[in-house]
């Protein structure tokens, strides 16, 4: 079942963590935070800006950005689409930092994931709620939407590799050499490192995706290297493995155990390893048999559904100027 995942780990939060565990400054490399006290949307936005930043943070030169939105979990469309129109704005940040034409724009999304499979159907889910249009822009002109800029938006979900016999990227790779869009938008699941982040944040980044990083089933990357034109991944951590629950399950026994007088120098030992240290720590104590597990709450078919529309509605607000009823 593992090969038909699609899901890769967290992007910002993770080098955030990396900023606050070193305590200090990365040459090249810039964190930004702000926070929306009313909508309890906190956004966290890492640059990577030098070959020399990218090589010491072990990831691409680019943005990483993420949306940290505990109320997101709650079935509220007033507050989806406040988190929406918020996507939506730093969607269109990174499609201007890579200098595109926002006006005439053809995009092509691409739905990562297994719709057979709950929480790996997330991408499959945005893509059938996106509004197409290049067909009607190609068919009847621009004017046919009622816009004097008409972004031509176009959509594909390739399934995986177990299902199809073929490469992500080789699937995304020829309908780009086909319908030459300027951009690709893929839309993915991710594995949480930390389960306070299960459906509740969006991750997003200008660097591409890589599907399958998540549950250790590595596939060809999709980038701007590998594709031939710029790609933004977008993902919401919807699985968390054992280990990670271990992990969270640990935090809260140092927490306990710092409130001991007796014990209170175990949990100050503990205190000494920083997350990715506990995290690998705990990978090797867990039963062989759990490193393999992956675990989502109990009503995520529900969960996935409601953010496939958050997301959806983010993109037709960006290119079509079209909002879901």
């Amino acid at each position: 079942m593992l090969e038909k995942y699609s899901v890769r780990t967290d992007l910002a939060l993770e080098e955030k963590e990396r900023f606050e565990s070193d305590n200090v400054e990365i040459s090249g490399v810039v964190l930004e935070e702000e926070y929306d006290k009313e909508r309890e949307i906190r956004i966290t936005r890492v640059k990577v800006e030098t070959e020399n930043g990218a090589k010491t943070m072990g990831k691409p030169v680019g943005v990483y950005l993420t949306m940290e939105a505990p109320n997101m979990a709650v079935p509220d469309e007033d507050y989806h689409r406040e988190v929406s129109v918020k996507l939506s704005g730093y969607i269109q940040e990174l499609i201007e930092g890579r200098s595109l034409d926002t006006d005439d724009l053809s995009v092509l999304v691409v739905g990562l994931g297994n719709r057979q499979v709950t929480p790996d159907a997330l991408g499959p889910y945005v893509a059938d709620n996106l509004c197409v249009t290049r067909h009607i822009v190609k068919e009847y002109g621009k004017y046919a939407m009622g816009m004097e800029h008409a972004r031509l938006v176009s959509a594909i979900v390739p399934g995986v590799m177990g299902q199809t016999g073929m490469e992500t990227l080789e699937i995304v790779k020829g309908v780009v050499e086909e319908t030459k869009p300027d951009l690709v938008i893929a839309i993915d699941a991710l594995a949480a490192r930390n389960t306070r982040r299960l459906n509740r944040t969006i991750q997003i980044a200008d660097t591409g995706i890589h599907p399958g990083s998540g549950v250790g089933n590595h596939r060809n990357g999709l980038t701007k290297e590998s594709v031939g034109v710029p790609v933004i991944g977008i993902g919401v951590p919807t699985v968390v493995d054992a280990a990670t629950i271990a992990n969270d399950t640990m935090e809260n026994l140092i927490d306990a155990l710092e409130t001991s007088d007796i014990l209170k120098g175990v949990g100050d030992v503990l205190r000494t390893y920083n997350s990715a240290e506990k995290y690998e720590l705990v990978k090797e104590l867990i039963s062989p048999h759990l490193n393999g597990m992956f675990v989502t709450p109990k009503d995520e078919d529900e969960l996935v559904k409601q953010i496939s529309y958050t997301i959806s509605e983010a993109l037709n607000m960006l290119f079509t100027n079209k909002e879901e009823g």
